[in-house]
């Protein structure tokens, strides 16, 4: 069987060589070993979000810290796709993983902070934003100073709007959510910016779907904080810890 394979050669944060062509070209030589690396599986032929796939899309590589950004409403947020930015997190060695609720002015703030309760209760830092009003972006804005970060999650949460935000004058294309409230894509490709305080953020495109790269079913309880503890007083060494006695 052929091994599984990356879809990039080089990715978006990679630390590479290359050979100087002309004032404007190079040619890449060699991509440095990665210290950490945040992946899904590649989006397969015919398919609109990312399936089954023997291929790694990279999304970005030597972060060390990822937000995950989630709208409070428009688009409803999809908790289970939260999950699984959280896992993928998690297994990319990226040193700290963060929410960020967006749209915070759409719902009341005291019910969308009850359904993320969770997420803080186990640990996980969550920021709450409204990118138009500034509500949280002077908080944000800070938590990215010096770091290498990454703006991930779907499509339409507004995650232009708040790099726009933190940095003024960028003017990023953004664009409203559909009527069927599903996000549209506004930025259609990655790009590492460096911010006016210190540090550099990506700007990846939004993700319809996520579907976990390298990763088994038993290895799961691996990178769900809430689990890993006890994973050692489990009786399966195969647990997936769904249906199995105790």
């Amino acid at each position: 069987m052929e091994e599984a394979q990356s879809s990039d050669i080089a990715a978006i944060g990679d630390r590479v060589r290359f050979q100087v062509v002309d004032e404007e070209t190079g040619i890449i030589e060699s991509v440095e070993e990665r210290t950490s690396v945040l992946s899904r599986a590649a989006r397969t032929e015919g398919n609109r979000g990312a399936g089954q796939s023997e291929r790694e899309q990279v999304i970005i590589a030597n972060a060390d810290q990822a937000l995950f950004i989630f709208a409070a409403a428009s688009p409803i947020p999809n908790y289970k796709m939260l999950d699984r930015f959280l896992v993928a997190g998690e297994q990319s060695g990226i040193d700290k993983l963060m929410i960020v609720v967006n749209k915070i002015d759409l719902e009341d703030p005291t019910d969308v902070r009850a359904r993320f309760a969770v997420y803080e209760q186990i640990g996980y830092d969550i920021l709450y934003t409204c990118a138009l009003q500034g509500i949280g972006v002077d908080n944000l804005r800070d938590r990215l100073a010096g770091r290498i970060s990454v703006f991930t999650g779907p499509s339409g949460v507004g995650k232009t709007s708040l790099l726009n935000a933190i940095q003024p004058g960028l003017g990023r294309a953004v664009k409203a959510v559909g009527s069927r409230e599903e996000g549209l894509h506004t930025t259609r490709d990655s790009a590492l910016i460096k911010l006016e305080n210190g540090g550099y953020l990506a700007d990846t495109p939004g993700i319809r779907s996520l579907t976990l790269w390298d990763i088994e079913p038993e290895e799961l309880d691996a990178y769900f904080v809430e689990i890993a503890p006890y994973v050692e007083q489990c009786r399966f060494g195969d647990c997936t810890h769904g249906s199995e006695p105790g």
